[in-house]
C-alpha cells in the first residue's frame, strides 16, 4: 500500500479500506437534473441501502446491536464525505444526532426501545434544536415542556413563531420521531433545557394532533436532505419520553438530577453531543481532498498559453500562480486530515471510558470547536480556489467542484457558528489562564508577570537570531516556536484586555477581535503539531521526507498569511518576512512533481473522482 495512504489511514486503517470498498461497490454519487422530490427519495433509499452495511450501528453500544466502536463511527461517517453530501447530512441526523442523542441522554428504557429500530432505519428520526429566534444560543431555546401531574404527561409548545423549530434535517418528509429540545418546567419552576422524544408523524406521513410541519423547500445545496419546521400545540407525551439521564421528573412533579447546578448540567448535557461536530469536521475534510485531487488532476491535463522559445502549450500546473492556489491547500488538508485524526482518537478514549474529569472533558469540546470551525472554513476556501483553479469546467455540475461548493457552504454555521465556536476555544484557553493563576499570592503574580516579561524579551530576540541562521525557515523548531510564541502571546493580550474593563459585556464585546484570533492561533499550533505527530509515526523514510515538506509549507504559509502580526510585534524582520515568500515558492515548485501522488494518497474511490473535465 502507499505509505503515504497507510500514514493518512491511521489507527483505523482497516475500516477505511472497507468503507472505500462499499462506496466503490454501492456509489451513492450524488444525482443530476432531478426535482427536489426524486433527490430526497433517492437519498433515503441510499440510506436504506447504508443501514445495512453496519457502518451506522459502529457508535452504539453492543448490548443494543451496536459495534461498540465510537471512533469508527465518526470514521465511516466522514469518509461519506467524499460522496453525495446530502446522504452524509441525512446520516448524520438519523444515527448521529437522533440516535446518538437517545444513546447519550437517554437511559436504558429508551434504548431498549428505541436504539435497535434507529439503527436500521426502521424509526427515521429528527433532532429539533434550533430555533427561529434561537441557533447558537440554545440555553434560552423557548420551546417549552410543561409537567401535568395528575395525567403524568409533558405538555410540548411553541409559544410564537420565534420559538418553531426550523432548519430540521429529516423533518419535512421521512422523519417519524424527533428529539425535542425545550425548557423543562415543573411544579411552576424553570429547570432548563432538556431533550424530549416527540412523535411527529404516523407511518404514511401525516402529521400527529398538534403537530405543524413545514417544509424549509430548495436551499442553496443539500437538497436531498428534507429540512422541515416543527410547530408545537399542547402536544402531549408520556412521563418517559424525557430522556433523563441528566435529569428527570417524579410521577408527582419532583424534580431530581445527578448535577445540581443547572447551568453545569446544561453544559454537561451538550458536551455529550460533540461527536456530531467532530464527524462534520471530518467530512468536510473529506469534501476538500475529494475538490483538490479533481483540481489537481485537471491541473496535470489542461494545457494553456506556450513557451516564448515555442516549445508548445503549458500544462496550467506547471505555473507557480496555479501551484500557489492549490498546493498551500493541500498541505493544510493533510494538516487537518492528521489533527482531526488525533481530535477522533480522544473522542474515543473518552467516551469509551467509564469515567472522565470535567478538565479532560472541556478540553475535547475545546479542540472540537477548533478543529470544526477551521476545517469548515477552509473546505470553503480550498474549494472556491479547486472550482477557480479547473476555470470554467469547474463550474459545470458535471464536474462536482460546483455541487461541493454549494453543498459544503452551510458547514461553516451548522453544528455550531464557526464565530461562535472559535468564542468557546477562547473561553477554554482563558479559564486556563485565570486558573493558573487561582493559587497564587499578588506577589506571586508579579513575579511572575515580570518575569514573563523578561522571557518574551529573550525569546523575541533568540527567534529573529536564529531565523537569521542559514536554512532556519526549513527547521521545525523554529516553526513550531513561531506558532507557540504567538499564541502565547495573543492570549496573554486577550487576558489583559479583559481585566482592564468594568462592563464584562462591553469589555468581552471590545475585545472579540482579540478572542477570536487567540483561538485561532492555539488551533492553528494545534494543528501543525499534528502534522509533526504524523510525520514521525510514518515509517517509510521518502514518504516522510516528502510529509516534511508538505508540513514545512503548510506551516510557512501560514506565517506568510500572517506576516502582518509577526512584523508588528518583532518576531521576523522585513528580510525575514520576503525570504518566507520566497521559500513558499521554492516549496511549491519542489513538490509540484509530487502534487498527483499526494492527493492519489487520499484514495477517494474512483466513482467519486468521474469528471467530464478529465475526459478530454
Amino acid at each position: 500500500m502507499n505509505p503515504l495512504t497507510v500514514v493518512l489511514d491511521g489507527q483505523w486503517a482497516s475500516l477505511r479500506r472497507e468503507v472505500r470498498a462499499r462506496l466503490t461497490e454501492n456509489g451513492y454519487v450524488e444525482p443530476r437534473d432531478v426535482s427536489t422530490e426524486d433527490y430526497r427519495a433517492w437519498v433515503l433509499e441510499q440510506l436504506r441501502v447504508l443501514a445495512k452495511t453496519g457502518h451506522p450501528q459502529l457508535g452504539f453500544a453492543r448490548e443494543y446491536g451496536g459495534g461498540g466502536d465510537i471512533g469508527g463511527s465518526v470514521v465511516s461517517f466522514e469518509m461519506l464525505g467524499y460522496g453525495d453530501l446530502s446522504l452524509m447530512v441525512k446520516a448524520g441526523v438519523q444515527w448521529g444526532l437522533f440516535g446518538g442523542a437517545v444513546q447519550l441522554l437517554g437511559t436504558r428504557r429508551h434504548h431498549e426501545r428505541y436504539l435497535a429500530r434507529i439503527m436500521d432505519l426502521e424509526l427515521p428520526g429528527c433532532f429539533a434544536m434550533t430555533e427561529t429566534g434561537h441557533g447558537s444560543d440554545v440555553q434560552h431555546l423557548r420551546t417549552t415542556a410543561t409537567y401535568d401531574p395528575r395525567t403524568r404527561e409533558f405538555v410540548i409548545d411553541t409559544p410564537d413563531i420565534l420559538a418553531r423549530k426550523d432548519y430540521i434535517g429529516n423533518a419535512a418528509r421521512d422523519g417519524r420521531m424527533a428529539v425535542v429540545f425545550a425548557q423543562l418546567v415543573t411544579g411552576g419552576d424553570e429547570r432548563g433545557v432538556h431533550a424530549f422524544l416527540v412523535p411527529i408523524r404516523l407511518e404514511l406521513g401525516e402529521p400527529l394532533p398538534g403537530v405543524e410541519i413545514g417544509d424549509c423547500g430548495r436551499k442553496a445545496g443539500l437538497n436531498g436532505v428534507d429540512n422541515g419546521r416543527l410547530t408545537f400545540r399542547s402536544v402531549r407525551v408520556p412521563r418517559e419520553a424525557l430522556l433523563n439521564r441528566y435529569g428527570d421528573v417524579a410521577e408527582d412533579g419532583t424534580y431530581s438530577s445527578p448535577i445540581e447546578s443547572d447551568n453545569r448540567r446544561f453544559f454537561t448535557m451538550l458536551g455529550t453531543l460533540i461527536r456530531g461536530r467532530i464527524s462534520v469536521a471530518g467530512a468536510a475534510v473529506s469534501a476538500t481532498e475529494r475538490a483538490l485531487t479533481l483540481a489537481v488532476r485537471y491541473g496535470e491535463r489542461r494545457r494553456q498559453f506556450g513557451r516564448p522559445d515555442g516549445g508548445g502549450e503549458v500544462v496550467v500546473l506547471d505555473y507557480l500562480a496555479h501551484q500557489r492556489k492549490l498546493l498551500p491547500a493541500l498541505a493544510k488538508t493533510y494538516a487537518l486530515h492528521f489533527a482531526q485524526e488525533e481530535l477522533v482518537q480522544s473522542l474515543h478514549d473518552i467516551q469509551s471510558a467509564s469515567e472522565v474529569d470535567d478538565r479532560t472533558q472541556r478540553e475535547l469540546e475545546s479542540r472540537a470547536a477548533g478543529i470544526k470551525a477551521t476545517a469548515t472554513w477552509h473546505a470553503t476556501r480550498a474549494i472556491q480556489a479547486a472550482r477557480e483553479a479547473c476555470g470554467g469546467a469547474g463550474y459545470l455540475a458535471a464536474n462536482a467542484l460546483g455541487v461541493l461548493k454549494a453543498d459544503t457552504d452551510v458547514f461553516t454555521t451548522f453544528e455550531g457558528d464557526n464565530t461562535v465556536l472559535l468564542q468557546l476555544v477562547a473561553k477554554g484557553l482563558l479559564t486556563n489562564y485565570r486558573d493558573h493563576f487561582a493559587d497564587l499570592s499578588p506577589l506571586a503574580i508579579a513575579r511572575f508577570v515580570a518575569e514573563q516579561v523578561v522571557e518574551t524579551v529573550i525569546e523575541r530576540t533568540a527567534v529573529r537570531a536564529f531565523a537569521t541562521s542559514e536554512g532556519a525557515l526549513l527547521q521545525r523548531e523554529w516553526q513550531l516556536a513561531m506558532f507557540e510564541d504567538r499564541e502565547r502571546h495573543v492570549l496573554e493580550g486577550a487576558a489583559r484586555r479583559l481585566r482592564a474593563g468594568d462592563d464584562p459585556f462591553d469589555t468581552f464585546n471590545g475585545a472579540q477581535d482579540h478572542i477570536l484570533r487567540a483561538a485561532q492561533a492555539h488551533v492553528d499550533r494545534v494543528v501543525l503539531t499534528a502534522f509533526v505527530g504524523a510525520i514521525s509515526r510514518c515509517e517509510d523514510a521518502e514518504a516522510a521526507a516528502l510529509l516534511g515538506k508538505l508540513c514545512d509549507l503548510y506551516a510557512l504559509s501560514n506565517i506568510e498569511g500572517d506576516r502582518a502580526w509577526f512584523l508588528e510585534h518583532g518576531r521576523i524582520t522585513s528580510a525575514h518576512a520576503k525570504s518566507v515568500v520566497a521559500t513558499v515558492n521554492d516549496l511549491c515548485r519542489e513538490l509540484r512533481p509530487r502534487a498527483r501522488a499526494l492527493v492519489d494518497a487520499f484514495a477517494i474511490p474512483e466513482p467519486f473522482l468521474q469528471a467530464e473535465m478529465l475526459d478530454v
